[in-house]
């Protein structure tokens, strides 16, 4: 699995137009499920997200999670994360999950970063949407379970 992980002051996501889900001071996860991805990669990414210290505390350092500052998560699923643009000019989404397999670990990883105690609010899966943010830093983080990066 892979994220995009982005720190921001609010985020939201329209589908045709209209508003479907916003949030305030939080993460703007855009997440990519491969075919290979197992459950020890959900736990991996979820313990990752909850845990990430990357708002500042009161001396200015990062050093509080999402959990510490009651942020609020909104994710979307991106299948292009899986993009393999090595070859010619236009990427292979070979690596990418079907979007039946996709859509399980979507919800699940929402699921269970709610069981953290993260407000998570989400993008509508397989639609075509309009993402907007407010980047806060900027704070953009990339991280992948199997650690390929």
């Amino acid at each position: 699995m892979r994220a995009v992980i982005q720190r921001v002051k609010e985020a939201r996501v329209k589908v045709g137009g209209k508003e479907i889900s916003r949030i305030n001071r939080g993460f703007l996860v855009l997440l990519g499920i491969s075919k290979e991805d197992t459950e020890e990669d959900l736990a991996y990414l979820v313990r990752k997200i909850a845990n990430l210290r990357v708002f500042e505390d009161e001396a200015g350092k990062l050093n509080l999670s999402i959990k510490d500052v009651q942020g609020e998560i909104l994710l979307v699923s991106n299948f292009t994360l899986y993009g393999d643009c090595r070859k010619g000019n236009r990427p292979s989404f070979d690596k990418a999950a079907s979007p039946q397999k996709a859509e399980e670990f979507y919800l699940a990883l929402a699921s269970m970063l709610e069981k953290e105690g993260i407000s998570v609010k989400m993008g509508r899966f397989r639609a075509m949407m309009e993402v907007e943010l407010t980047n806060d830093g900027p704070v953009t983080l990339l991280l992948d379970s199997k650690k390929i990066f």
